[in-house]
């Protein structure tokens, strides 16, 4: 299957392991006998080479029917769960270098972060009260250490990279540009908006220095700062939320200097920026108003950045927004008219477009991307879609140990291949703005540990079905599906985010799988809560030699499971690298441990090693219950995985 599978997939015609979440085997004896291996073929407790039942053998005594234990090759035990073994010899898929990218909501701008996402010179201003010595309790608080703030933000998209970086939401068709560096601001009496717009002008005062300079020079924002900005950003949290809930969003202003700080961010953390542009922005006669788009457009040619572009946020929703649909005929339209403007700009003639970014596919929405795709479908360079698991406003823990839950992206990815292969046969597809539940998320839920088992079976499957992007929703932002708090703390998503980054490859490997369970009880079918995916090691992890192999693996059980490594595996020395809640407060923990020792950055600029368990040759994996985790075979030499 794919990237691998849940632990016992079904026989596709490819190579009687690969492709979605099936029913497939069940054990022996079971209703579907799966096809094996060679390898899993031999090392099969009582087979023999041909693969027929085994005879029993009988005492020497007459009358003694008692049948001899069956003899078990050496290593495998009776308790021993699963046999796995990877198809070394071609992947089965080859995804982006990109895969897993993030995305940033436009809701930044309004609640003052995009401030602090600013790469730039040290920032001296603080208010009079601090200048003086008497730091935060002259503002009637207490003295608290916080994070040093853009470089820590700097630090933690690095490690993600390399990556895109989606600049889009809910509030994408509200966004107006304006070419002024700094717009008159009042100021008001003094409070967190008065110091915050007086910082906001010290800012600008950097920025303007730092133009004239090369390179990335990383902000230190003052602990008072981030303090005030923490206070404003608590206030606007509900503003925020009010608006999602009623689906009725205020007009958002990016300014040019708000953009010099966007795409600042996005190139010194290696990311590569996607703006998408307003596009309900609409003339009389329903088609796409592109004065403001161009605007920016030119602003950005002028400065030489280097973006992609897209063209709204889940056109599906607009008649809900503002009370005027546009179908999917007008929206290819539209996306025309996007690739001409860019072809008349020099810097961006040759960028590429991606969208139309559609919700859930219904009905409806099949219909609109259809009618995309029969006008526009060769004027992108990939076709884009959105995926939320759960209302956020009414989740709950168990959701995410569903399994029915974790299977119904699948459905939505053969929906949305269909459509595409209609029309324009092998275009790349994406999965944007992904995350656990909608509606900003859920507050100890869809930011912790939990969480994650959606996110990393959402990566497995993606990868096994040749989705070439998934775009996370979001890096930082006001709700709860982030992967950065608004303290500057990585969540649990982050910490798994990176381990996928530091140890996955684009090459995606077929898992071959047997159940060794003996008498498995009706409606127990381990292939459903146990979950495994294979790739080549990345090529950028100079910790293992090109050739080795990575698993990565989802065990929803409540029981601890066994896997025993068969075929080009076997014998070969493991890296471990087991991800599990830390503290009291188990799958609502915001905090993890990597094999035993808690995860946390060393400081503002450093990321901590992440140390692997060596397992010896040939040891039995042993799959702690509801955790998730990662296994380095080591020096497999795997064909598949020699050459980039």
């Amino acid at each position: 299957m794919g990237a691998g599978s849940p632990a016992a997939p079904g026989p596709s015609p490819a190579d009687g392991a690969t492709g979605a979440p099936s029913p497939g085997l069940r054990g022996p004896g079971g209703p579907h006998r799966a096809r094996l291996s060679p390898a899993l073929r031999a090392a099969w407790p009582g087979r023999r080479g041909n693969g027929s039942r085994p005879r029993r053998r009988r005492r020497a005594q007459a009358g003694d029917r008692r049948a001899l234990p069956v003899e078990k090759p050496p290593g495998v035990k009776g308790r021993t769960l699963i046999l796995l073994d990877v198809n070394t010899k071609s992947p089965v898929r080859i995804i982006s270098e990109n895969f897993l990218s993030l995305q940033l909501d436009p809701s930044i701008i309004h609640d003052g972060w995009l401030d602090f996402l600013r790469a730039g010179l040290q920032l001296r201003w603080a208010p009079p009260a601090v200048r003086s010595g008497r730091g935060l309790e002259a503002l009637g608080r207490p003295e608290i250490p916080l994070p040093a703030g853009s470089r820590r933000l700097v630090t933690l998209a690095r490690g993600l990279a390399p990556a895109f970086l989606r600049f889009a939401g809910k509030r994408t068709d509200f966004l107006q540009f304006h070419n002024v560096k700094n717009p008159a601001k009042s100021r008001g009496g003094p409070g967190p908006d008065y110091y915050l717009k007086n910082y906001e002008d010290d800012i600008v005062r950097s920025d303007i220095a730092l133009d004239k300079q090369k390179g990335c020079k990383i902000a230190q924002h003052p602990d008072i700062m981030l303090e005030l900005q923490r206070e404003k950003a608590a206030q606007m949290h509900l503003v925020l939320l009010k608006e999602q809930f009623s689906n009725t969003y205020s007009n958002l202003t990016l300014t040019a200097r708000s953009l010099d700080k966007l795409y600042n961010f996005a190139d010194c953390s290696g990311l590569h920026l996607i703006f998408a542009l307003n596009a309900l922005r609409r003339n009389p006669n329903n088609s796409w108003n592109s004065s403001n788009a161009l605007s920016l457009l030119k602003y950005s040619a002028s400065k030489k950045y280097n973006i992609s572009w897209e063209l709204g946020n889940e056109p599906n929703n607009y008649r809900t927004l503002i009370g005027r649909s546009v179908n999917g005929s007008q929206l290819g339209k539209d996306y025309i008219q996007l690739r001409s403007l860019l072809q008349l700009i020099r810097t961006y003639s040759r960028a590429n477009l991606y969208g139309p970014n559609i919700g859930r596919p219904r009905k409806n929405v099949i219909a609109l991307l259809e009618g995309f795709m029969k006008v526009a479908g060769s004027t992108v360079d990939a076709v884009t879609w959105q995926h939320y698991y759960i209302d956020g406003r009414v989740a709950k823990v168990t959701d995410f140990l569903k399994t029915r839950l974790l299977d119904t992206l699948s459905d939505q990815i053969r929906k949305i291949q269909k459509v595409v292969n209609t029309y324009t046969p092998g275009k790349k597809i994406w999965l944007e703005g992904v995350g656990a539940t909608s509606a900003g998320g859920m507050n100890n839920l869809s930011d912790s540990y939990a969480a994650g088992f959606l996110w990393l079976n959402t990566l497995g499957l993606l990868a096994s079905q040749g989705i070439d992007v998934v775009v996370r929703h979001s890096f930082l932002d006001h709700g709860h599906n982030h992967l950065v708090d608004q303290n500057f703390n990585p969540l649990p998503d982050y910490w798994l985010s990176l381990l996928y980054k530091r140890l996955i490859g684009p090459k995606v490997l077929a898992i071959h799988v047997a159940g060794l369970q003996r008498k498995p009880r009706p409606g127990r079918v381990i292939r459903d809560k146990l979950r495994i995916y294979a790739h080549c090691t990345s090529y950028h992890n100079h910790n293992y030699v090109r050739g080795s192999i990575t698993l990565y693996i989802i065990n929803l059980h409540r029981s601890r499971k066994k896997i025993k490594l068969a075929g080009t595996l076997r014998d070969k020395i493991v890296h471990q690298y087991l991800l599990q809640p830390y503290g009291k407060d188990g799958l609502h923990s915001k905090s993890v441990q990597l094999n035993g020792q808690p995860l946390a950055m060393v400081d503002d600029g450093t990321l901590p090693e992440l140390k692997p368990r060596p397992l010896r040759a040939g040891r039995t994996l042993v799959i702690p219950p509801l955790t998730m985790s990662f296994y380095v075979v080591k020096n497999v030499n795997a064909l598949a995985c020699r050459y980039r």
